[in-house]
């Protein structure tokens, strides 16, 4: 299926490793051109490298940390220069520390609330009048499945991301009728460095070997293993899609089942 990302231009947040990064390669692979954010210059360098080797979509890099107020300005800027322009917009962060939600340090909220949320919100208020000017945009919002089941032990992720739940669907709403598509993706346990940290903490936690904490883990699963970050990106970058048109609005579950509702 031709996804008509062809020539399309992407900014991927937060993307010089795991989900982020398979989402950019997964966009470039059809033939678009990217641009990769982190804050580790050899790792970006090194992704650009390879996908620019693949020689379907280019890629282009920027050096940005999501903590810092300034970042939004610093895209926007490099957006216009690389890429002349934006078709898509992936917004995508690191996760909070693991642990309980009661007695979490009002500090460590705030910090995570303003690089996971309000730097989102940023990024995209700036990017988006030139989407609707053009009649033709996709933002994807890449947050987590405990939006919609809370995950033990992540109380800072389910708090945090849920705000963007109300905004993804607020911003939905509004700009559709200019051609702008928004959607979140909700990843389940996807095998990322992020995972094994999260796996290993509750190792510690609990006093299991690592092995029993992932092994009890894929049990919860129905397809019964942890999904690949090739299979998590096909799906960003169908969602991303010229022929995803119609689906606005949406919170994506790309879990293999793992959440119970329905």
């Amino acid at each position: 299926m031709d996804l008509g990302l062809n020539g399309k231009r992407a900014l991927v947040l937060a993307s010089s490793r795991g989900l982020g990064l398979g989402v950019a390669e997964a966009i470039a692979a059809e033939g678009a051109m990217v641009m990769i954010t982190g804050r580790d210059e050899g790792r970006l360098q090194a992704a650009v490298d390879a996908i620019n080797a693949r020689g379907a979509g280019r890629a282009h890099f920027v050096v940005s940390d999501l903590g810092d107020q300034a970042t939004p300005a610093l895209l926007e800027d490099a957006v216009g220069k690389a890429l002349g322009g934006l078709d898509i917009l992936v917004n995508n962060t690191g996760g909070p520390p693991p642990g309980p939600m009661a007695g979490a340090d009002i500090a460590v909220v705030q910090r995570q609330f303003e690089m996971m949320v309000l730097r989102v919100m940023d990024v995209t208020a700036r990017l988006l009048p030139a989407m609707r000017e053009q009649r033709w945009g996709r933002v994807l919002t890449i947050a987590s499945s405990g939006v919609i089941q809370p995950i033990p032990n992540l109380g800072l992720s389910n708090a945090i991301r849920a705000a963007l739940v109300g905004w993804s669907k607020s911003m939905a709403n509004e700009v559709a009728g200019d051609g702008v598509t928004f959607n979140m993706l909700l990843p389940g346990r996807i095998e990322t460095d992020r995972l094994k940290e999260l796996d290993a903490a509750n190792a510690k936690r609990s006093g299991r070997s690592l092995e029993e904490v992932a092994d009890m883990a894929r049990s919860q699963i129905p397809v019964g293993r942890y999904g690949m970050v090739e299979e998590f990106a096909s799906v960003a970058a169908f969602l991303v899609s010229d022929r995803a048109s119609y689906l606005n609005g949406g919170m994506i579950r790309c879990d293999g089942g793992a959440i119970k509702s329905v």
